[in-house]
């Protein structure tokens, strides 16, 4: 299990992720975001390398006629220590938002027009995934999110500040995964505000009062 697995809920729910970006089956706005996530956490990267090892003997052995025993060296991997790995000097940050996710948007932040949703946060729709979106959030420090719970996956990772909510703290490089089991309001820490790169498969569900409220006026406004 990687080192950075953050929902206690779900331990494997990043490592999941990995494996899938491993396989490379991940659609372009979760790819953008894992590979955000092991520039600034080069710690997963020999994980995933061992993923794509998997992959890679898996195609060779099928082109053979062999049987695969994908499952048995997934779960060695899955129970394996993560090795540190040397940050590479040419690779850096790129600043608040890493190449990777550059790329995907198709611009700088600076660039970035930001939309009111409640006083302290501020969201740019970078596009639809699914029935969900890709977006950056940038939440007031000391600021609390919506209530909210999610009928599908939400998939965050912070870029810069950090936040917490039940199930953990978040800083700088670390993915959070919430899913329908979860309802929570996340806090962002009071030192300074917090960006996120959040990725959606369905609709999040606002579940204080004034919340469901807010959600009827803006279904009813689109």
């Amino acid at each position: 299990m990687s080192k950075y697995t953050q929902v206690h809920e779900n331990p494997r729910a990043v490592d999941d992720l990995l494996a899938a970006y491993g396989a490379g089956s991940l659609d372009p706005a979760r790819h953008a975001l894992v590979a955000t996530h092991l520039l600034l956490k080069p710690e997963n990267r020999r994980f995933v390398r061992m993923l794509e090892n998997v992959v890679a003997a898996d195609l060779l052995a099928e082109r053979a006629g062999t049987v695969s025993r994908r499952d048995a060296r997934l779960a060695a991997i899955f129970d394996c220590e993560d090795a540190p790995v040397a940050s590479p000097a040419q690779a850096g940050d790129g600043g608040v938002l890493p190449e990777p996710l550059r790329r995907y948007m198709g611009c700088e932040l600076k660039d970035v027009s930001w939309s009111f949703v409640v006083p302290g946060v501020r969201e740019c729709r970078l596009g639809e995934v699914g029935r969900g979106t890709a977006s950056l959030l940038r939440v007031r420090a000391g600021r609390r999110l919506p209530q909210h719970t999610h009928e599908g996956s939400e998939i965050t990772l912070v870029l810069t500040g950090a936040f917490s909510d039940p199930l953990g703290r978040y800083m700088r490089g670390d993915i959070a995964v919430a899913d329908a089991a979860i309802d929570h309001s996340p806090e962002v820490d009071s030192e300074e505000d917090c960006i996120c790169f959040a990725v959606t498969d369905a609709p999040l569900v606002l579940t204080s009062p004034l919340g469901r409220v807010v959600q009827r006026i803006f279904a009813m406004r689109h």
